[in-house]
């Protein structure tokens, strides 16, 4: 088993990644509100602000995952979330993932804020790998992994269906040694 029960505060250039606070929850909801988010995530537009409220308000105390709130330095409130979740105990690897709502884009927010979590989970666990899944409708997103080191491994075709089209979900995985690699 892993113990991600520390949620540290890692600093960037652009970024500050931070355990969630209270005050958050405005710029959280209205990232989780935003239709692109909704779309590129594949979530529902479906929102019970209660459920919301609740879930985050347990982030901190989960042992077995990292929900880092993504705060932009240069306007000094919440701009995202990064998540390494879902541990597979078989492979000793988990999950990454990240969304950048509308006041974080296009200034390399998210890129940054990937490499710092990919970056502190490799050096503060012994995970043998990480792996995620972007819609192929998602190329910014699937660019920021490549950038950092993630490599497609394979594709569920028409894993999502929206606004009629199926979509295909790229699966892309990142070893500790391809980490170790591009880190020396």
């Amino acid at each position: 088993m892993i113990n991600l029960s520390e949620k540290p505060t890692i600093e960037g250039r652009k970024v500050i990644l931070r355990p969630f606070k209270e005050k958050d929850f405005p710029l959280i909801e209205e990232c989780l509100k935003d239709p692109e988010v909704i779309k590129l995530t594949g979530s529902s537009a479906n929102f019970d602000r209660q459920l919301f409220h609740q879930w985050y308000r347990t982030r901190n105390e989960q042992k077995d995952r990292l929900d880092l709130a993504v705060e932009d330095k240069v306007q000094a409130n919440l701009v995202g979330e990064a998540v390494i979740n879902l541990y597979d105990q078989k492979t000793h690897s988990m999950n990454f993932r990240i969304l950048i709502g509308p006041r974080g884009r296009n200034r390399g927010l998210g890129t940054e804020a990937t490499q710092l979590m990919i970056d502190y989970i490799f050096q503060n666990t012994d995970l043998n790998f990480l792996t995620l899944s972007v819609y192929d409708f998602n190329p910014r997103a699937k660019h920021v992994y490549e950038k950092v080191g993630f490599v497609s491994e394979s594709v569920d075709r028409g894993e999502l269906q929206f606004e009629g089209v199926a979509i295909d979900s790229i699966n892309m995985k990142l070893t500790r040694e391809n980490w170790l690699l591009r880190s020396s």
